[in-house]
C-alpha cells in the first residue's frame, strides 16, 4: 500500500463513483460533469472534439470515466486536485445533499484503504504526518535504489531491521542504528557543497549549508556522537558515558530521528512532493 489515492484509483469506482451516482439527488449528466474535470489530471488531455463526444452523452461519459486507468494521470498531487474539485461539480449539480454524499463515502474510502489524508469540510485533503513521514521513507527507498552504492546499504539497514523479528537483542539494535548511520554517511557524501574527502557524518553537516538554525544541525552532530561514543554502534566507544543498556525505545526514536535529517543531507528526494505527493 502506497497510501496514495492513485494506488488505489480502480477501487473509487466501486467505493465512490457508482454509488454516488445512486444518490436520488444525482443528475443524469453526473459523469459528463465529472469527467470534464477528471481530464484536467490526465498527462495526457484529450483532443477538445474527442473531448466534447463523452460530455455531450452521459453513458459515453460514464463509460470513459469507469475505465480510466491510474497510468494517464500527471500523479498523485493532480488525482487530489481533481478530487477537490469534483466537490464543487457535486455541489452545483446536487447541492448540499449530494455534496454531504460525496465526502462521506470519499472519508470513508480513505479511512478503509488507510490513505495518507485527513479529509475537512468542505472538502480538502490534507496530508497527515504519518502520510508525509511514510512518504519520506519511500522515496528514500526509490533515490538509494537507482544507485549502485547507495542500494546495498539500503538493503543492510533494512535487512537489520528485519532482523529484529527473532532477535530483539541490544547488539541487534545497535546493529541497526550503526547501518542508519553508514546509509546516511554514504547520502551525504553525494549531497551538493560537501567535500569528497569529506567522510565523517558529522563534518558533513558543518558542509552541506541547509540548515535553518545552527541548534538544528548541532543535534544531528550530536546523535551522530552518540553513535560514534555508545560502546558497540560505530566504535568501541566510552563505557563510562553509557546510562543504561540499549532497548527498543532507541531503536524508534533514534531511527525516527535520523530518517527526520535525511532531507538537511540529499537533494536526491524533494520535501515538496513529500509533502504533497508528486
Amino acid at each position: 500500500m502506497r497510501g496514495e489515492v492513485i494506488g488505489v484509483w480502480s477501487e473509487t469506482w466501486r467505493e465512490i463513483w457508482s454509488k454516488l451516482a445512486k444518490h436520488p439527488d444525482a443528475p443524469g449528466d453526473l459523469f459528463c460533469e465529472l469527467y470534464r474535470e477528471l481530464v484536467g489530471a490526465f498527462e495526457t488531455p484529450p483532443d477538445v472534439t474527442a473531448l466534447a463526444d463523452f460530455v455531450d452523452q452521459p453513458e459515453r461519459a460514464r463509460a470513459a470515466f469507469r475505465k480510466t486507468k491510474a497510468t494517464v494521470f500527471c500523479g498523485e498531487f493532480a488525482l487530489v486536485e481533481f478530487m477537490e474539485r469534483a466537490h464543487n461539480t457535486v455541489v452545483d449539480l446536487g447541492g448540499d445533499p449530494l455534496a454531504n454524499r460525496y465526502f462521506l463515502l470519499a472519508e470513508a474510502f480513505l479511512n478503509k484503504y488507510s490513505l495518507r489524508y485527513d479529509l475537512r469540510r468542505p472538502f480538502s485533503l490534507n496530508p497527515t504526518l504519518p502520510g508525509v513521514f511514510a512518504r519520506l521513507i519511500r522515496d528514500l527507498k526509490d533515490a538509494t535504489a537507482r544507485d549502485a552504492d547507495l542500494h546495498p546499504l539500503m538493503v543492510e539497514f533494512e535487512d537489520a531491521i528485519r532482523d529484529l523479528r527473532a532477535d530483539r537483542s541490544a547488539g541487534r539494535i545497535k546493529t541497526c542504528i550503526q547501518k542508519q548511520v553508514n546509509l546516511l554517511e554514504a547520502i551525504g557524501q553525494r549531497c551538493p557543497g560537501v567535500n569528497a574527502n569529506t567522510n565523517t557524518l558529522g563534518r558533513m553537516c558543518d558542509e552541506v549549508g541547509t540548515w535553518p538554525h545552527n541548534k538544528v544541525k548541532e543535534a544531528m552532530k550530536d546523535i551522530y556522537k552518540f553513535a560514534s561514543d555508545y560502546p558497540g554502534i560505530r566504535h568501541g566507544g566510552n563505557a563510562q558515558n553509557r546510562l543504561r543498556e540499549i532497548e527498543m525505545r532507541d531503536l524508534v526514536g533514534i531511527s525516527v530521528l535520523l530518517a527526520g535529517f535525511s532531507p538537511y543531507l540529499t537533494d536526491l528526494i524533494n520535501s515538496e512532493t513529500i509533502y504533497r505527493g508528486t
